[in-house]
């Protein structure tokens, strides 16, 4: 059965929570969804953060490859404030001609974005619709009765599918419009530690959650992963980018994970987004094109998408240093995603007059990447006319250390030794008059130096083994 972390809000607790909201502050109930249960070998810290029981002997190390191979499929889709309906067919967009291995999949204004639904209480219905229909897409075998709701279904348990991949849920986050969810072979749940989610609203006022990012950070192996789901500034008029590039620092500044549970000799896990080994940055950017109006749809006429994607915002910031510095974008072979008419293959911009209603074709929808090890070999939209976007998404190639390497070794053991010299100068500056508290701490800085003596011996014989 799976676990559900968000409690339930109460009535009396309703004017604390929305100002919580408004002014994006943690709290308690700031929990996820999640396939993982409990009960052996996992446990949640005051946090909510889900780690590896010390109680648990972990399975032995593979001997035959320090590297693994995978396939990540990513999507972004901005569906407009329309929930889905039950005949809505994700298969087309998710399935490839061979599963990927991970799916992580964003949407922007998965509710209307009015005043009710950024300034009330979180409405989730269309959150566990879509949870339903991508459970039901991505694990075509599974009942109907088992798919009825996104918090109440079967345990994941490795080895239950073993003729096909069955994919269990490992997180998912709401924030007003937007959402996120990840998720994994049932085979690879188990080696996902440091699970944690940060939300950074930059919507109206620059606090609330009608604009802003979701972003899941966690480790699988000993590889750190972080997806970013994002909803950007809108509009078109000149200077817009600019709000956009705000948003993008404000966010990369913002985001933080805590961790209240840090494994000795192990490396830190990160509590930013640039920490990690690997980002992926997705959603609906908004980036425009900067063309006139007239020029814009004669280029569309041609199908000429090079010349189009020179007026590209995004690529022209990038290009001039003043946003995603060092990030990696693939080559776009499609047509602008924005703005369409609902359930129409036709663009807003030519059938529309009015220059106030009217909105130039635009690829507001990418998927970026930063980190060593990453290789995309898709960059695709898909057809669904179920909005006035239309879906994007991409297929990479990434690689997981499946034991740590020298590097993270030596991080780890950078700051173990951080954290004894802390602790022998917290000793050394107390008082010794309590005879029982100073001899409880310099036993803890004697332990401190027999683990650093301990992991220094198998770092250089690991490495040694390595090189």
């Amino acid at each position: 059965m799976r676990t559900e972390f968000k409690k339930k809000i109460s009535k009396s607790s309703w004017p604390n929570f929305n100002v919580r909201k408004w002014l994006n502050k943690r709290s308690n109930d700031d929990n996820f969804h999640s396939d993982y249960s409990l009960p052996e070998g996992w446990l949640m810290d005051s946090t909510n953060e889900l780690k590896h029981s010390a109680s648990v002997k972990e399975a032995p190390p593979v001997s035959d490859t320090d590297m693994l191979n995978l396939r990540m499929f990513v999507g972004t889709w901005n569906v407009g404030g329309k929930s889905p309906n039950e005949g809505l067919n994700l298969r087309d967009w998710l399935m490839l001609p061979s599963p990927a291995d991970i799916y992580v999949i964003g949407f922007q204004e998965i509710i209307p974005l009015n005043a009710g639904n950024v300034l009330g209480p979180e409405d989730s219905g269309p959150a566990t619709k879509w949870l339903t229909l991508i459970r039901e897409a991505l694990n075509s075998n599974t009942s109907s009765s088992e798919e009825s709701s996104p918090t109440l279904s079967r345990q994941c348990s490795p080895g239950e599918h073993e003729q096909q991949h069955y994919y269990c849920l490992i997180a998912s986050k709401q924030m007003v419009g937007i959402f996120l969810c990840v998720w994994v072979r049932e085979d690879l749940y188990k080696h996902v530690t440091n699970l944690k989610v940060s939300c950074v609203g930059r919507g109206i006022m620059g606090y609330l959650g009608n604009k802003g990012s979701i972003s899941i950070s966690m480790t699988l192996y000993h590889t750190t992963f972080c997806f970013v789901c994002t909803h950007l500034a809108s509009g078109e008029k000149d200077g817009d980018e600019i709000r956009r590039n705000l948003d993008v620092s404000e966010i990369l500044k913002k985001t933080k994970f805590s961790h209240s549970f840090k494994a000795l000799g192990q490396p830190p896990p990160p509590e930013s987004i640039l920490e990690h080994d690997k980002i992926i940055w997705l959603g609906d950017l908004n980036y425009r094109l900067a063309a006139g109006y007239d020029n814009t749809l004669e280029l569309l006429k041609k199908n000429d998408w090079q010349a189009l994607l020179e007026k590209d915002q995004l690529r022209i910031e990038q290009r001039a240093g003043r946003v995603f510095k060092e990030w990696k974008e693939g080559k776009i072979y499609f047509s602008p995603t924005y703005k369409y008419l609902f359930d129409s293959d036709q663009y807003v911009a030519q059938t529309n007059k009015s220059k106030e209603k009217r909105r130039t074709p635009a690829w507001c929808d990418r998927i970026l990447w930063k980190g060593d090890g990453v290789e995309q070999l898709w960059y695709v939209r898909g057809e669904s006319k179920f909005s006035d976007h239309r879906p994007v998404y991409s297929l990479f190639s990434v690689h997981v250390d499946m034991t740590m390497t020298c590097e993270k070794l030596s991080s780890s053991i950078a700051a173990s030794e951080s954290s004894s010299i802390s602790m022998s100068r917290s000793c050394s500056s107390r008082t010794l008059t309590n005879a029982g508290l100073s001899s409880s701490c310099f036993a803890k800085v004697q332990a401190e130096e027999q683990l650093l003596l301990l992991t220094r011996e198998h770092r250089h014989r690991t490495c040694r083994v390595l090189s």
